[in-house]
């Protein structure tokens, strides 16, 4: 069951943004996310958080600084994941721009698992690095950072990670949600994590001299790359992060973004100069994200760091393919798990746990979060790993903070979980075959034990109905221009309508003319074919349609 909402709103804070000099439209829409002030929509660098509140960030920046002048090997760990890939690139080239010398590493899932592990460290330590410098992951890594110690290998960790009962025994860890730290935005991402450093790093070369006879590098050349991972980790867009995500995605508009993300828009058949978060998530990050989720994501780092537009086309026609064969993969496997749940209802329990021998240990959080979507339930979908292991990536809904669900499992049933790690929303955990049926049903009894049964009812909140002068192009445009994503969802609105004519377009697609007492609009509901009613009361979302050069509005159905 489906109910649709609207989000509430301040009446004061939203008259305080009218007098401000916002349209009744945005006020309504901004004080609905919690905004009172047009001050904190000021998307200016000025604006961002200092560094110097993250705890220990002055002190890596002393350790890189030294490694710097030692000249040093500094080996980046990465995450295999596209916040792990851009913070990656954001450490190359921001570590290279400072005077490093800097390699790095990434996994590959299949092998070697999530983090720091001992195999990886064993793996580091045959390139020579003086350093392991962590990006997007080693909050967790207790064992191979010990092992790391044991080789004489420094370890610096950076990561946004929630961390376990104990810390690892790293040199220095920069983690704004590790115990103490101060840092406001507890939902930077990894990326962001490494940008900071680096804002810390060239202010302690700074009071080193280091720049008395050469110019002070850029580090907003990097903010591109930071844009890119924030928004493909789905990270709350707190306003910190706003900022971060707004001014990357002005200079990929302006035409300054690094050759790789310019020819994944490429590809995709993309126009730079409307680059949204929207392409961000949904069109570059699962590019990128197909190399680590098939093959390794060494394809897609190297794609990020090519300063050869040439090269970069190529690779990222190699994602391209890559990504293809993954949704070629995930649409079998998401046929697999719903013949799986023919016989059962989702609805008679609070979760879902689900394996099954064929499906591809990349693509099971796609599934997780596909599944999720559509019966409203923490889904935890489960892939064979090596040795009688069994992998599995899990999505949430609100109500249940998924990292923190499973560590009830694991304090509960103490030989169930081998490893397990995340966020709220997402996590992923590592167990034993056969307690598969065990860990099924102890998930099962947490999940009962937080939700309540209005959680399960999926709520489509709503910024309520448009008068009829905001069905313009000039709305659309005012909406397109600002930051939307996780934690500041994009302006969704409700209202009756009459469906003039249908016909499906891309073998896919259902395109509508849909006419209410405001007019008669154009109108587009993607991955949908069934034929609408005569009339609809629909959640659809403004959108600037661009055709043959001409700009008109269209409204984007989600749902009716």
């Amino acid at each position: 069951m489906t109910s649709i909402v609207q989000r509430t709103y301040s009446d004061a804070a939203q008259q305080q943004l009218i007098s401000s000099g916002l349209s009744p439209l945005l006020a309504r829409i901004f004080a609905a996310r919690d905004i009172s002030q047009t001050a904190q929509l000021d998307t200016d660098l000025q604006q961002l958080l200092p560094f110097t509140q993250l705890k220990n960030v002055r002190a890596m920046g002393c350790l890189l600084a030294d490694a710097i002048a030692a000249n040093k090997n500094i080996l980046i760990v990465a995450d295999y994941d596209a916040d792990g890939a851009t913070a990656c690139a954001v450490a190359m080239r921001g570590l290279a721009m400072l005077g490093a010398r800097v390699d790095f590493i990434v996994p590959n899932r299949f092998e070697y698992g999530y983090g720091l592990t001992p195999e990886i460290v064993h793996l580091a330590q045959r390139s020579g690095p003086d350093i392991l410098l962590t990006v997007d992951n080693g909050i967790a890594s207790v064992e191979g950072v010990a092992e790391a110690n044991r080789l004489g290998l420094e370890v610096l960790v950076t990561d946004h990670h929630l961390p376990g009962d104990g810390l690892p025994d790293a040199r220095c860890i920069v983690n704004p949600n590790q115990p103490g730290c101060e840092f406001p935005s507890k939902h930077l991402a990894g990326v962001g994590v490494m940008f900071y450093v680096l804002l810390a790093l060239r202010a302690e070369l700074r009071t080193r001299g280091a720049f008395a006879t050469q110019r002070e590098p850029n580090l907003g050349t990097l903010l591109d790359l930071v844009a890119l991972g924030t928004v493909a980790d789905v990270v709350r867009l707190d306003g910190n992060n706003r900022i971060l995500v707004q001014q990357g995605l002005q200079r990929i508009r302006a035409g300054r973004a690094c050759c790789g993300i310019a020819a994944l828009l490429q590809i995709a058949k993309k126009p730079v100069a409307r680059a949204s978060a929207f392409e961000l998530g949904f069109i570059v990050g699962p590019r990128l994200n197909a190399a680590g989720r098939l093959e390794d994501m060494g394809l897609g780092i190297r794609c990020l760091l090519s300063d050869d537009a040439n090269e970069a086309a190529e690779i990222a026609t190699k994602l391209d393919t890559l990504n293809q064969e993954r949704r070629s993969i995930e649409a079998d496997m998401q046929e697999a798990a719903l013949a799986a749940l023919e016989h059962i209802n989702p609805a008679d329990g609070y979760s879902l746990a689900l394996f099954d021998e064929s499906w591809h240990q990349g693509v099971i959080g796609i599934l997780a979060s596909r599944l999720k979507d559509r019966f409203h339930r923490p889904v935890i979908a489960f892939a064979r790993g090596k040795d009688g292991e069994l992998k599995g990536s899990g999505r949430s809904i609100n109500g249940l903070h998924l990292r923190d669900a499973l560590d009830l499992v694991a304090k509960r049933h103490p030989h169930l979980l081998q490893k397990f790690g995340g966020h709220a929303m997402a996590a992923g955990v590592t167990l034993r075959a056969e307690h598969f049926t065990a860990f099924r049903d102890a998930f099962e009894t947490v999940a009962r034990s937080l939700l309540s049964p209005t959680d399960l009812v999926k709520q489509i909140e709503t910024d309520g109905e448009l008068a009829p002068g905001d069905f313009v192009l000039d709305t659309a445009r005012v909406l397109e221009r600002q930051v939307w994503g996780q934690g500041f969802p994009e302006p969704l609105f409700r209202g009756d309508f009459r469906v003039q004519s249908q016909r499906v377009v891309g073998e896919k697609h259902l395109k509508l003319k849909l006419s209410s007492s405001a007019g008669s609009f154009e109108a587009i509901r993607f991955f949908y074919t069934d034929p609408a009613p005569a009339s609809v009361h629909a959640v659809y979302s403004l959108s600037v349609n661009e055709y043959n050069g001409s700009e008109s509005l269209q409204l984007i159905v989600r749902h009716w």
